[in-house]
């Protein structure tokens, strides 16, 4: 995304005399792995594969009583070097007509460097004087829905752009026409996957059973707004940063008609094996070094540098990666998605 362009877009959508500030870093590939401690903790190899950035503690089970990630990373994928928060989403896959499959690689977003990875986004208020708080130790949360196969209400800010060839579209994030569901025609830019995470948190549970309860989005403001923007329920009246996630995926080197079905159909998957594109979803475990977030936040920090943080090269960050912990192949031609035999 150009985020400067998005920047304008939220100025003139809500009719600010500055611009918004939004803290967009990026975090690397970590590891591409059969794991998911949020929804399946403990459980080796987890139903389907994630891609994985942040610090290098992430594994199968973190337990939030018990894991102290700051405490137990020794490096982080991200370049604030006081982040070892833990990002998670789906994988996507290209279904060839011969019916085997391959990863889409992943790219960088504009103006940053990396491997691959994750582009995140940590968004305060738009009203200069309002504050939000920053996360507590064992906090985590889930946007999106693994087993969608339609449109369902708790994704509904997670949508995908079918990118232009340079730039990018002018419409804001997830407003049409990116959708829920995965782009039909062949992207000249790739595929861009977003999801933007509740600003509202109940103020007491640092999680809950789904992994959403305890936290909301607000009841005023715009659908397709960005940042903690509008008015809390009652319920959830403490607003908090909004995180969002941007994951470029490379289709473009699959952009040839003999390779895609004969019907013209779309063949990408998601590696919850899921055609339609609505079961894309993000998990979030909150690993920031001490204060360092409520800091940024409380000084509206922007872009990638920021006077309040730690920061680290991009090469740093590159070299902070971890060794699967499920040996199989999701990388070359496969016949199977990585999972797809314990779905069936």
């Amino acid at each position: 995304m150009q985020w400067k362009a998005l920047a304008l877009a939220l100025l003139v959508e809500r009719g600010y005399g500055q611009a918004m500030p939004m803290m967009r870093f990026q975090c690397s590939q970590l590891v591409v792995d059969r794991l998911d401690p949020l929804v399946n903790p403990g459980v080796v190899p987890s139903p389907h594969l994630h891609q994985i950035v942040g610090g290098n503690s992430f594994n199968a089970s973190m337990d939030p009583t018990s894991h102290d990630l700051p405490a137990s990373s020794t490096c982080t994928s991200c370049t604030f070097s006081e982040d070892f928060s833990n990002y998670w989403t789906a994988v996507l896959y290209f279904r060839a007509r011969n019916g085997t499959y391959r990863r889409v690689p992943q790219f960088v977003s504009e103006g940053l460097r990396a491997d691959g990875g994750i582009t995140v986004y940590y968004i305060p208020s738009p009203t200069a004087n309002e504050k939000v708080k920053a996360f507590t130790p064992g906090f985590r949360m889930l946007v999106g829905d693994a087993t969608a196969r339609a449109q369902v209400a708790s994704a509904r800010k997670v949508c995908h752009r079918c990118m232009p060839k340079t730039g990018d579209n002018s419409n804001i994030n997830c407003g049409a026409p990116d959708s829920q569901s995965l782009p039909t025609k062949m992207c000249d830019g790739g595929i861009r996957s977003v999801i933007t995470f509740p600003t509202c948190w109940d103020g007491k549970n640092t999680d809950s059973v789904d992994h959403m309860s305890h936290v909301a989005y607000p009841v005023s403001g715009s659908a397709v707004g960005v940042g903690a923007y509008g008015s809390c329920p009652a319920s959830h009246p403490v607003k908090i940063p909004q995180v969002m996630y941007e994951v470029m995926w490379d289709t473009r080197i699959f952009n040839d008609k003999a390779l895609w079905p004969e019907d013209g159909s779309q063949p990408f998957v998601w590696s919850t094996g899921d055609e339609s594109g609505f079961s894309q979803h993000g998990d979030y475990v909150f690993g920031w070094k001490g204060d360092a977030l409520q800091r940024a936040m409380d000084a509206r920090c922007n872009g990638a540098v920021c006077g309040q943080l730690e920061t680290q090269s991009s090469e740093s960050a590159m070299k902070c990666i971890k060794s699967r912990t499920v040996n199989e192949d999701f990388d070359g031609w496969v016949t199977e998605i990585p999972g797809m035999a314990m779905a069936k």
